[in-house]
């Protein structure tokens, strides 16, 4: 389970850092994420290392690097 989330957590710092900020919905689909759960594991895993930006506009999340 480690690996196949620090894949997607790759995949999506990969797409922020080529697209810039996104929301969460076009990221799942950019990086092609099945599951909400693995989106949501990646962004933690992200997130921990300090090398994300998360903003709740009202029930969308926008992510971008730091």
């Amino acid at each position: 389970m480690i690996e196949k989330i620090g894949s997607v957590a790759g995949a999506v710092w990969t797409a922020l850092n080529e697209n810039g900020a996104m929301n969460a919905k076009d990221l799942k689909k950019v990086c092609k994420i099945k599951t909400d759960k693995d989106l949501y594991l990646a962004m933690g895993w992200l997130l921990r290392e300090d090398k994300l930006n998360v903003v709740e506009e009202g029930k969308e999340i926008t992510l971008s690097l730091k």
